[in-house]
Formats: C-alpha cells, structure tokens, sequence
C-alpha cells in the first residue's frame, strides 16, 4: 500500500501541471485575441480621424492639411506610422478652435484616438509580456502567430490655447 500514495502523489502532480499549463495557453491566447482587437480599433479611429480631417481640409484649411490627410488614408502599413504622425503635426499646425462645429468631429475623433492608442500599447505590452516568460518562449505556445507590434506615434491629442496652463 505505501508505493500507491506515490502512484496518486504522481498524479496529482501531473494533473496540476496540466492544468497550469492549459491555464498559461488559454491566457497567451487570449492576450494575444485581445492585442489584435486593440490593434483593429486603433486602426479604426486612425481612418476615422483622417477622413475627418479631410473633411475638414476641404471646408476651411489649406492644402497641406488635405494632402497630410490623404497620405494617412491611403497608406500603406509599413508606411502608416509616418502618415499619421505627419497628420498629427499638421493638424497641430492649423489650429483648431474647439468650439468651432467643423472642428468637433476631427477634436473629438483625436481623443478617441489618444485612448484607443492607449489601450493598444498596454494590451500589446501585456501580450508581449506573457509570450516572453521563460515557460511559454521554452514550449512554444505562441509560435503560430507574430508578436504583438506597437503602434508608435506622437501624441494625437490636440492641446488648445485654453487647455495651455498659464
């Protein structure tokens, strides 16, 4: 009877390393669903802020305004980074005033864009941060699917005159 309690001691510590590691897989996956979800609404909200500022662009402010706007629209991938960071200065540059009702849909779509860039930039943190543990990098668990990238642009949120502290 003493060589059972191993046998049932064996099993035990079998089931719970199953267990954890069913648990570690589930999460990897799930951090990994939630970054490519972030990364879709980022990517709205990016496409968002664009066409309202080329809507914008064609009703009251220059060329470069429109141009930046369109870059951003059309740009590819690899190249989207630029584009919007180029939109941000220019919409810096022009000035927006807040209460002004053309400007509402391109300020209100910029801060919508500033949280949902936060959101990415922690979800993808979070999922590098779980692929990256020793555990997971020694038994593969993410080899199927790319890393999580981060999308890195300059602020998008819009600082007005009244919103500057004396």
């Amino acid at each position: 009877m003493p060589g059972m309690w191993w046998w049932v001691g064996a099993v035990a510590v079998v089931g719970l390393l199953s267990a954890y590691l069913t648990w570690t897989v589930g999460r990897v996956e799930r951090l990994r669903l939630r970054a490519e979800a972030a990364t879709r609404a980022l990517e709205a909200h990016l496409l968002r802020r664009a066409a309202a500022a080329a809507v914008l662009a064609e009703r009251r402010y220059g060329v470069e305004l429109y141009a930046a706007a369109r870059i951003a629209l059309d740009a590819e991938p690899q190249e989207r980074e630029a584009a919007e960071n180029d939109l941000t200065r220019q919409l810096r540059a022009a000035r927006l005033d807040p209460t002004d009702p053309d400007c509402e849909p391109v300020i209100a779509a910029s801060r919508r864009l500033a949280l949902a860039r936060q959101v990415h930039t922690d979800l993808v943190r979070d999922a590098r941060t779980a692929r990256g543990r020793p555990l997971v990098r020694l038994l593969r668990m993410g080899r199927r699917h790319p890393w999580p990238r981060y999308f890195d642009i300059d602020d998008p949120t819009l600082v007005f005159p009244a919103d500057v502290p004396a």
